[in-house]
């Protein structure tokens, strides 16, 4: 039974209005099952930097502590910013030998402490992911760039594009194909999958709720109908739902379509 793990974290994010996604993050949760809900009491401080260049790193240690002891193999984890997902997979049961991450966003995600602009650690996930950057964060052992794919990135800072080169991307229109994200997967060679999405991913004329929207992005209705096409042939290890953060109540009810496709696509 696919268990639902709400992190409303924010220190992670760069957002001026970080603290919606506590908002965003509520309102998912007010959706879900209440049997197989659980949400964590995430710290309210935004914490301090520890002499690193990440800010807010002392409150999102507390936050991977919280995370680790809830996570569970079929877990959905509802964010909050979106570096929710490494701690999750930091913790994942049978570990991630075997796993292939899809990293839906519309960032690349690739900085480190040194190269970052914000110091925030949601632009550093996915790099972390590979096992780079602040040590305290990165993942260990790292997921090989070789089982990393990632769908809609569409900013792209400098300093991060060698790093992004070494993985596989999947623009918006390549989605226009049903099998196309099924296909990278399954040529990564792994027998799992976690799919992590930043719901910045989505065109911006179908989902207002993020705090900084990009054009051109996906749609919901492609980005569900191509994970329910890779799970139709590759289990889920778990998934990641992020990056809400709605400005008000009725904005929020007016993306919780969207978000319900999602949540049922990898649920």
């Amino acid at each position: 039974m696919v268990r639902f793990l709400v992190v409303p974290q924010w220190q992670g994010s760069p957002a001026a209005r970080a603290m919606l996604l506590v908002d965003g993050a509520s309102a998912i949760a007010g959706d879900l099952p209440r049997a197989t809900t659980t949400v964590l009491e995430a710290p309210v401080e935004a914490g301090e930097s520890l002499g690193t260049g990440v800010r807010r790193l002392s409150a999102l240690l507390r936050t991977r502590e919280l995370v680790q002891e809830q996570i569970t193999s079929d877990t959905v984890v509802i964010g909050g910013d979106c570096s929710v997902t490494v701690a999750a997979l930091n913790a994942l049961p049978g570990g991630t030998d075997d796993l292939a991450v899809v990293w839906c966003d519309a960032h690349a995600d690739m900085h480190t402490p040194e190269t970052s602009p914000s110091g925030a650690f949601s632009g550093m996930a996915l790099r972390a992911l590979l096992g780079e950057g602040e040590p305290q964060l990165a993942l260990s052992p790292a997921i090989p760039a070789e089982r990393v794919v990632t769908v809609g990135v569409r900013n792209i800072d400098e300093q991060e594009i060698d790093s992004f080169a070494s993985v596989t991307n999947l623009s918006p229109a390549d989605l226009d194909a049903p099998d196309s994200l099924l296909s990278a997967v399954q040529a990564t060679g792994a027998s799992r999958v976690w799919v992590h999405i930043d719901v910045d991913v989505l065109d911006p004329a179908e989902f207002s709720g993020v705090s900084s929207s990009l054009p051109f992005g996906l749609s919901p209705a492609a980005l569900a109908s191509a994970i329910r096409t890779l799970r139709a042939e590759l289990p889920l290890a778990g998934a990641t739902i992020a990056g809400f953060a709605p400005r008000s109540p009725a904005d929020a009810v007016d993306d919780l379509g969207a978000l319900l496709r999602l949540v049922g696509a990898v649920a």
